[in-house]
């Protein structure tokens, strides 16, 4: 039977919409999901204001009865007029293997995306770079983060036969954690901090963090609003409340490293342990029981997952990112980690790569995000 697209119209098929990929990932073993109680709030336009600013549709496709696929489409106006772009995007596509079914939510969202004045899709992208972006299309081998992307292998290659190009390539770097901190990292940190004026703030308890995150999210704000961040556009207050509220309970303050001269926040990094394997075996779901597998996953890691990082723009190549790097290192050694997950890192952020291949990071995973005319 053909393929229908239906739009969201109820929270029966909200829910439908929201656990469908645990049935698509059935027995895919490095695929992570989400904390379903995220997912509620994030697809509800009620809790979560970026659909305030931004046009959305949530399509389920059907065949015989059955939900078969998924896909949000977004047209972040905050961000076009930022950019001076006329993009839609696509996102949360999942589907069974299956030409039709990708092919019709696609068109959808092309279609969707032409009545409202675009002139291009991309994706897969959600509200903000804050959200997971980009398709996997190398590393398959590696269980996903939390907060990436973890598709089939087939889906990229369709997305190609479909018509969709690269827009932006991002690359993933695994560092092994030294030993020791190489000597020309310690001659490095030894002259910046003693030259530079700056102070390293470290944490031991998470209440700790609390009078710094709204800094910390400006500084965010203003570096990736100047510089060329894929996708970005600025986070109003209410945003920032939200993601400081997303990510705090999880926040491991001896991963949180922030600079600071004369008062000022100038620089920042954030990493957390890797806690996936929990998640997993919690199947997204963090009650009865599924906080405990998360916070047992954390503590017996090996890998370090870096989030978020910003150095404010009068201070860059002044050796800031060597001395939130050396107190990250040091910290990871603490607690007996082996590798660093660097996150996504920008194919035109060159500075940044060579910054990994020269601490002898590999790449060990690949995102693409894909661009479409209309």
């Amino acid at each position: 039977m053909a393929v229908e697209i239906k739009p969201i119209s109820s929270r029966k098929e909200l829910k439908i919409f929201i656990y469908l990929p645990e049935k698509i990932h059935r027995g895919h073993k490095n695929w992570v999901p989400p904390i379903y109680m995220d997912e509620w709030k994030y697809f509800d336009p009620k809790k979560n204001k970026a659909f305030s600013y931004c046009d959305t549709i949530r399509l389920l496709a059907w065949r015989e009865g059955r939900p078969v696929g998924r896909i949000m489409g977004i047209i972040n106006y905050r961000y076009n007029e930022f950019r001076g772009e006329k993009a839609a995007r696509f996102g949360y596509l999942e589907a069974w293997e299956d030409r039709e079914v990708v092919a019709s939510l696609l068109g959808s969202i092309e279609n969707w995306a032409r009545e409202k004045g675009m002139t291009k899709v991309v994706g897969p992208y959600g509200f903000t770079d804050q959200d997971p972006e980009g398709f996997l299309i190398e590393g398959f081998e590696n269980r996903a983060t939390i907060a990436t992307y973890y598709n089939y292998e087939w889906m990229p290659r369709m997305l190609e036969e479909l018509g969709y190009t690269k827009d932006i390539d991002y690359y993933v770097y695994k560092v092994d954690v030294p030993r020791e901190i190489p000597e020309f990292y310690q001659r490095i940190y030894q002259r910046v901090l003693k030259k530079g004026g700056f102070q390293v703030v470290e944490f031991r308890k998470r209440k700790e963090i609390k009078p710094w995150i709204k800094p910390v999210l400006h500084l965010m704000n203003e570096c990736y609003s100047q510089t060329e961040i894929y996708g970005y556009s600025p986070l109003d207050e209410d945003e920032m409340e939200a993601l400081a509220k997303k990510y705090l309970p999880i926040l491991d303050p001896r991963f949180v490293k922030i600079v600071v001269k004369e008062g000022e926040v100038v620089a920042f990094i954030v990493g957390i342990p890797d806690m996936t394997e929990g998640i997993q075996k919690a199947r997204g779901r963090l009650f009865p029981f599924g906080f405990i597998h998360i916070l047992r996953a954390a503590k017996k890691t090996k890998q370090l997952d870096l989030l978020l990082g910003a150095i404010k723009e009068p201070y860059r190549g002044k050796g800031l990112d060597v001395l939130m790097g050396v107190k990250m290192l040091e910290s990871a050694q603490e607690a007996g980690f082996e590798v660093i997950d660097s996150h996504h890192e920008m194919e035109t952020n060159v500075r940044v790569r060579a910054e990994m291949e020269r601490m002898g990071g590999q790449v060990y995973k690949k995102f693409r995000v894909y661009q479409k005319k209309l």
